[in-house]
């Protein structure tokens, strides 16, 4: 992944910042990896400690091993550990690989056998230096075998972001930093749009050395597996950043930081219906793994838009055909109902129940498909679900199963076996405004020459006119009124909760479009879906792009 010369550095290039237990004593408070290790006499392994390790324990083992690791001595720090083997090499690296010194750890408060700390401390390569610092935490544990209060050994307790197997590392980047800028030429930075950093980080690893630009001098994680990108934590020198165009707009993208940062754990994807084209991807939190992009989970009720495409195209029903709704339905032993046990009166249409949210009416259905795959069937061949969509970075696109019985059923619904995120959902909101698909992309085709999924075939323009007529409705006067109150142009929605784990609140499902913008957002454990994912989707519609 990266290249550069290995400088070794002694102990001498660390500062010791604080007195800590003499080094000749940490033979003594070693311990093996299983917990087992350490030369003990008859008489004290008869004396062997049990339970947790006290207050007293906590603070002279993580201060000996604080003072071992700031002096440069990863030895004595690995003893103090639970796994010495595992823990040296990573210690060590610290200072020869990473090229990281004058290492300062101020320990917090302990809560328990928890110590937080931080670390400030300078990167120094080929006459270059820059100051790191962040935070971190270990836990302080009882040797299995010695009874010795130890560091239970984690790569977090060197850096937060270090995963097993990944390594530190300072040198000449073989992979040039990037540029990535949106349509209209704005720079997108990690620091301005936060959730932009994986995929930054992403589109550097695969267009990097494309891109026109020249190495620098950073430090770095390289992960473990090859396949993910390295996480960038200093750059010493910049080199020659290459541009790279994306498809994102600025404006969504800030609408769409913004949106869900209001809850603890959301996302939101916006699509251009006419081309595919991703306007914004934001999460909170912003984590490596990209629940927007890559989760998976039941989408709830906003699958009905898919289910209703293919009730039509069956001629099943009409938009302004009547439609039963009663408050249960039964399907092979497997019973339904709607939210709070609600009907509604004879002759309404299926527009009505399409804009209602009424599960029964989708379920009543299902017979008269004579076909537990046809929903299985309209996802991949009309929606492109569970094609292998070349986005530019790595995306989960979407599973229906094929299932029987009462599991077909509840598929129908958006729960069972379904699998979707909100990028995914977001595309199926413009595939039903257009009719047909068009494989979401982050950067242009042109970029790479890749091949872009591609849908066996499209709607026929009476079912595309029927499923926009039906979330105009569900957007003018249904369960996504209330939230797409603010939002103006030609608009839709479909609304959903799911639960999922038997979880006491439902998740929040929403999807909408506003003219030639489409949305989906998720808020975990949000409850109804124009309640908390509702508003998410209307602010970054409101935005445009």
């Amino acid at each position: 992944m990266r290249s550069g010369a290995k400088v070794a550095v002694i102990g001498g290039a660390f500062v010791l910042v604080a007195g800590g237990i003499g080094y000749g004593a940490y033979s003594m408070l070693g311990d093996t990896g299983d917990g087992g290790g350490g030369t003990q006499s008859a008489s004290e392994s008869s004396k062997v400690k049990t339970g947790p390790p006290s207050a007293e324990e906590i603070a002279e083992t993580s201060k000996g091993f604080f003072d071992a690791w700031a002096a440069g001595d990863a030895s004595a720090a690995a003893l103090l550990t639970n796994n010495e083997s595992g823990a040296e090499p990573v210690l060590a690296s610290y200072g020869e690989d990473a090229h990281i010194g004058k290492v300062k750890i101020t320990p917090g408060p302990a809560t328990g056998t928890k110590v937080p700390y931080t670390v400030k401390a300078t990167v120094a390569y080929e006459g270059k230096s820059k100051p790191i610092s962040y935070a971190s935490e270990l836990t302080v544990v009882r040797g299995l075998t010695t009874g010795k209060a130890l560091v239970d050994w984690e790569p977090t307790v060197v850096h937060p972001q270090l995963t097993e197997g990944a390594t530190l590392k300072t040198g000449e980047s073989s992979t040039p930093a990037i540029e990535a800028v949106d349509r209209n030429g704005t720079v997108l930075t990690k620091e301005k749009y936060p959730s932009l950093g994986p995929i930054l980080d992403t589109l550097r690893q695969k267009y990097g050395e494309t891109s026109g630009g020249s190495a620098g001098i950073e430090t770095w994680i390289e992960p473990a597996d090859e396949s993910q990108p390295d996480v960038n934590l200093v750059t010493l020198s910049k080199g020659k950043p290459g541009k790279v165009q994306t498809t994102l707009d600025a404006g969504a993208q800030a609408a769409a930081e913004r949106a869900v940062k209001k809850f603890a754990q959301a996302s939101v994807v916006a699509v251009k219906p006419s081309t595919g084209a991703i306007r914004a991807v934001a999460n909170n939190p912003v984590t490596e793994f990209n629940v927007a992009l890559q989760g998976k989970q039941a989408p709830g009720s906003t699958l009905k838009i898919m289910t209703a495409a293919l009730l039509l195209e069956k001629g099943l029903v009409t938009a302004n055909g009547a439609a039963e709704c009663p408050k249960d339905a039964m399907y092979q032993s497997r019973s339904f109902h709607n939210l709070d046990h609600f009907d509604l009166p004879d002759g309404s249409t299926f527009t009505q129940s399409f804009a209602q949210s009424c599960n029964t009416a989708f379920i009543k259905l299902i017979d008269d498909t004579k076909d537990d795959a046809a929903l299985p069937k309209i996802a991949k061949d009309v929606f492109g679900i569970g094609l292998d969509w070349k986005t530019g970075v790595v995306t989960t696109d979407g599973s229906v199963p094929e299932e029987v019985g009462g599991e077909a059923a509840a598929q129908y619904i958006g729960q069972g076996t379904v699998q979707m995120n909100v990028l995914n959902m977001a595309s199926i909101t413009a595939t039903a405004h257009t009719g047909t698909f068009r494989q979401p992309i982050i950067v242009p085709q042109s970029l790479d020459d890749r091949e872009l999924a591609t849908a066996s075939r499209s709607l026929s323009s009476s079912v595309v006119q029927q499923l926009n007529t039906m979330m105009r409705a569900t957007a003018a006067w249904g369960t996504g009124a209330k939230a797409m109150g603010s939002v103006g142009g030609d608009k839709g929605a479909k609304t959903g909760s799911a639960e999922v784990g038997g979880q006491d609140t439902s998740n929040s499902w929403f999807t909408g479009f506003s003219n030639d913008l489409a949305a989906a957002a998720v808020v975990q454990s949000g409850g109804h879906g124009g309640d908390a994912a509702g508003p998410v989707v209307a602010e970054v519609l409101r935005a445009g792009g």
